[in-house]
């Protein structure tokens, strides 16, 4: 039984990576049974009974997450071009099915996103795709390197990680006007909280880029920081990037216990080393760094 529900799982997990890179092309229920090998009769209700939304819904969603990050995210790139890329052949439908999803026309999400409405709006497809994605991790993933310290710029998130995308795109934003590309300039992310504390208020994070440039502020809140070095066990995560918390549980509850190791005084932090939506959903990487003695 265990073994067959893996191989369900398994062929299931193959129809989101499908979708993650092939949001351009035909997502029918014929072509996804087909990726499932599964009958095209059943597939749209095991699909349902397995994440909780249909077929249909899901891809659209997925579809105006990519949408909404490359407005947010992308400003080089038109809303017309946006549009056609997420499947809709005139920017007027397109934008009436976004402003139905998020509460606002493309351009207004683009010049300001209410990022509440549209957390709120993405929560099922994130839930969708957490009930496969959860990957269980093994000693084996875990290795053990002496990391040489990075002097960084940092920007710091304070209050409701609802709003990390504005200080994201905050971050992009300065960073294009430092010339730190992050092909040539290392990204960090630093977490000085729990992921959910008791107050969203409490939450603190810091998003860096790695410098040894004099920092600019150019009207921006940044600092000069340092990663520190020093032995580090890292995990490297590939998908479902978004959600590091899996990751970070197994090291605390289950690797470091098991270890014989003690964590060093920083904090745990992560490098993202390829983003969505430069690349699809399932091919992002970061690698989580548990700072030890």
């Amino acid at each position: 039984m265990k073994a067959a529900l893996e191989n369900y799982h398994a062929r299931m997990q193959r129809v989101l990576d499908h979708i993650d890179q092939h949001l351009d092309d035909d997502l029918g229920l014929e072509a996804l049974s087909g990726v499932a090998a599964f009958s095209k009769y059943h597939f749209h209700r095991q699909f349902m009974s397995t994440f909780g939304l249909s077929v249909h819904r899901y891809v659209q969603l997925a579809r105006m997450k990519r949408a909404s990050h490359r407005l947010a995210y992308m400003d080089a790139q038109s809303v017309t071009d946006v549009a056609m890329d997420a499947g809709y052949d005139a920017p007027d439908a397109f934008a009436r099915a976004f402003r139905q999803r998020f509460g606002q026309s493309p351009s207004s999400f683009r010049k300001s996103p209410e990022w509440e409405s549209w957390f709120a709006a993405l929560g099922p497809l994130d839930n969708a795709r957490s009930k496969l994605m959860q990957k269980s991790f093994t000693t084996d993933d875990v290795m053990i390197r002496n990391v040489a310290p990075t002097p960084v710029a940092i920007m710091e998130h304070r209050g409701d990680p609802v709003m990390i995308g504005a200080t994201i795109q905050r971050f992009i934003a300065w960073r294009k006007a430092a010339s730190l590309h992050p092909k040539t300039s290392p990204t960090f992310t630093v977490w000085r909280s729990e992921r959910r504390p008791a107050s969203p208020a409490d939450y603190s994070m810091d998003l860096c880029a790695g410098t040894d440039q004099p920092i600019e502020a150019n009207g921006e809140q940044i600092k000069a920081g340092e990663i520190p070095g020093g032995r580090c066990a890292v995990l490297r995560v590939v998908g479902n990037t978004d959600n590091l918390e899996p990751a970070a549980l197994y090291l605390y509850r289950d690797w470091l216990p098991a270890s014989g190791e003690e964590a060093r005084d920083f904090p745990i932090y992560c490098q993202r080393l390829s983003f969505f939506p430069e690349v699809p959903e399932h091919e992002a990487v970061a690698e989580l760094f548990l700072p030890l003695k």
